[in-house]
């Protein structure tokens, strides 16, 4: 299992498969090599599984089980995010290269963690069966989107050819939550935290307007300022704080592993773990950012721009709002929000995407078959729901079933995380190669 799953994402994380919102600047003969390259690596799921292409190079792959009762179907997507070509990459991040780094011998490049290590790792589990010999209990769908990063279409073509075909799933799964090491302070145990929900993911423009003109004679209160005085006002206006009831369960499983001054305050969460609701958020919220983020719809300004020359006083100036819409909130509530923050009538508002928090997935059959298999690959993890904060394909397959989950089974350290989306993005061999056993118990374990 080590040479194949190792070697294919190599081969995977080679192929710069950037996805972008303008269809015309994606790089299409990348992502047919990369599915020229799927198909090298492993050839008995091309060869025995029944594929439907979904969008431009999206992938639907159905292996027939013993019964399709309770399908499942296994997530992720073969798209990755740019590369900042001035970040300090320590090796290449199209190399694929393996070296040294503190989790031991890993692979460095751009999607390892996201997402190809799992399109490997679901690969090769199903190869390994299929070798095998084995038949599962139920039909496994796999399904690969092919622009996810840029919450294009596939899919949500996908979800229309299940449905067309009468397949409600008992069970999807995406990527989303890890092995996640160092994810609350104090905590030496690193948590497997699987996301029954996720943050809607809306997108805002705020706009300003005025006459412009040489930048000798500026006049107060134009665009640019009115623009950098509405982006102070809404990071002082945080959105509530609160726990919704996966963050309640969470501390609750936490609370027996929390540093010792700590096991005081979350000891009732053992048993009603409501009734500390606010105890629980005021601590998530002194956790720092990665800790709060669960418990508010939150608020970054990621675009911002303004005049074209630097003698020119702009006439428009523009922030974009990149806003993650706490389950609970509504995009209608957050435009509100933004408003009163913004307290500026000359300011346009407008919603450039829109998307609702997911349903709360619930912790039966389904969950428990996730949480059985981490129990058995990594003992050391405590298992336990989150609200996931990213956005995942996943979102949509929520209209055809109510099990929709997210986790990948990689260990992942602080730094690892951070370097999602970021520079030096890489995971550890033997982390890679967990987690496709990690796919292979869970097809294993399906029920009759």
């Amino acid at each position: 299992m080590t040479e194949r799953v190792v070697g294919a994402l190599q081969a995977l994380v080679r192929i710069p498969t950037v996805s972008d919102r303008d269809p015309s600047r994606v790089d299409a003969a990348a992502f047919d090599r990369l599915l020229a390259e799927l198909a090298t690596w492993f050839p008995l799921l091309h060869e025995r599984l029944e594929l439907t292409r979904v969008g431009s190079h999206g992938l639907l792959f159905r292996w027939a089980g013993a019964s399709a009762e309770r399908p499942v179907v296994l997530m992720a997507h073969l798209d990755v995010v740019p590369v900042d070509g001035e970040a300090p990459w320590q090796h290449d991040p199209f190399g694929g290269e393996v070296h040294d780094s503190a989790v031991g011998p890993a692979i460095w490049g751009r999607g390892t963690l996201d997402d190809k290590g799992c399109v490997a790792g679901i690969c090769e589990a199903v190869e390994s069966l299929l070798e095998a010999g084995h038949v599962p209990a139920q039909d496994v769908w796999l399904s690969f989107g092919c622009d996810e990063e840029v919450s294009g279409p596939s899919a949500v073509d996908a979800v229309e050819v299940l449905r067309e075909r009468g397949v409600t799933p008992w069970l999807v799964l995406d990527e989303g939550g890890a092995i996640a090491g160092g994810a609350f302070p104090g905590v030496q145990a690193p948590l497997g935290v699987i996301g029954v929900t996720e943050k809607g993911t809306t997108s805002l423009e705020l706009v300003a307007e005025g006459r412009g003109g040489h930048a000798s004679t500026p006049a107060r209160n134009g665009p640019t300022a009115r623009i950098a005085r509405a982006i102070l006002r809404i990071e002082k206006a945080p959105f509530p704080a609160s726990a919704p009831p996966p963050t309640l369960e969470l501390m609750r499983r936490l609370a027996p592993h929390v540093p010792m001054p700590l096991r005081p305050v979350l000891a009732p969460l053992l048993g009603r773990a409501d009734r500390l609701a606010p105890v629980v958020t005021r601590a998530l919220l002194a956790a720092g950012p990665e800790a709060a983020a669960m418990t508010r719809t939150t608020v970054a300004t990621t675009t911002l721009s303004g005049s074209p020359a630097l003698n020119v006083i702009a006439s428009t100036a523009r922030a974009g709002l990149n806003v993650r819409v706490m389950v609970g909130d509504t995009v209608e509530g957050v435009v509100e929000h933004v408003r009163k923050a913004v307290a500026d009538d000359s300011i346009r508002i407008d919603v450039v995407d829109a998307g609702e928090p997911s349903p709360v997935s619930p912790m039966d059959a389904p969950f428990e078959l996730v949480e059985e298999c981490i129990a058995e690959v990594f003992p050391e993890a405590v298992a336990t729901p989150y609200v996931m904060m990213a956005a995942t394909d996943s979102r949509h397959f929520c209209a055809i079933s109510e099990h929709v989950y997210r986790f990948a089974p990689f260990r992942m350290t602080k730094a690892q995380r951070q370097a999602i989306h970021s520079y030096d993005e890489h995971i550890g061999v033997a982390d890679l190669v967990d987690g496709a056993r990690w796919y292979q118990l869970l097809i294993e374990r399906l029920p009759a």
